[in-house]
């Protein structure tokens, strides 16, 4: 999953949210360095890709893209999916989006100095041009697309999968409904779990 879905699927503790989002900047053990709540939302973050990696419905929307993208299908279908989530954003939060996301951008401000320095670098420019919030248009998605396409210095293409967005929308919309409720509930059962787990 992309931003907007594991920031979504942290709950709302504050520091397991931090903890979800900086997570792939994060190797290994050295997770073990950081509280205890940072630490739950690191492992969170991990079971969570596990968990839709091996989906055979997410494998249903990278099967649909896989002989043009390749590798970066898994991708692609992780930014995509954050697209419906952010276009169907009331069905699963009373809190409006452009709210939701000025708290997370309040939150990233707040704790700036325990983010990596990956994270530091990119959090102006995902504040200024509204990553989270612009996810729920096409234009949005496809700014996305493009600049993951330059930082694959256009090897991806992955500025063209608004094509295939757009001739199976339905298709990609149905497949993330489907799996996202399933992810709702092992993401908010292995929450209790770290939580427990983790003293």
């Amino acid at each position: 999953m992309n931003y907007l879905a594991h920031i979504y699927l942290s709950g709302n503790n504050d520091l397991v949210t931090i903890g979800n989002f900086i997570a792939d900047g994060i190797k290994g053990s050295s997770y073990k360095t950081y509280s205890k709540d940072v630490q739950v939302g690191i492992l969170l973050h991990r079971h969570i890709d596990t968990f839709t990696d091996a989906h055979k419905t997410v494998r249903l929307s990278t099967k649909r893209l896989h002989e043009k993208y390749g590798h970066y299908s898994g991708i692609i279908v992780d930014i995509l999916y954050d697209h419906f989530l952010a276009k169907n954003w009331n069905k699963y939060s009373k809190t409006p989006l452009n709210e939701y996301v000025e708290a997370f951008y309040d939150l990233l401000e707040e704790h700036y100095d325990m983010l990596p320095p990956r994270i530091q670098k990119m959090m102006p420019y995902m504040i200024t041009d509204n990553w989270l919030l612009s996810y729920g248009s096409m234009e949005g998605i496809s700014r996305v697309l493009d600049g993951m396409n330059r930082r694959t210095k256009h090897k991806s293409s992955m500025n063209e999968a608004v094509i295939e967005l757009e001739e199976f929308y339905q298709e990609f919309e149905n497949e993330f409904t489907s799996f996202f409720n399933e992810l709702i509930t092992f993401s908010t059962e292995k929450l209790k779990e770290l939580s427990l787990k983790i003293s």
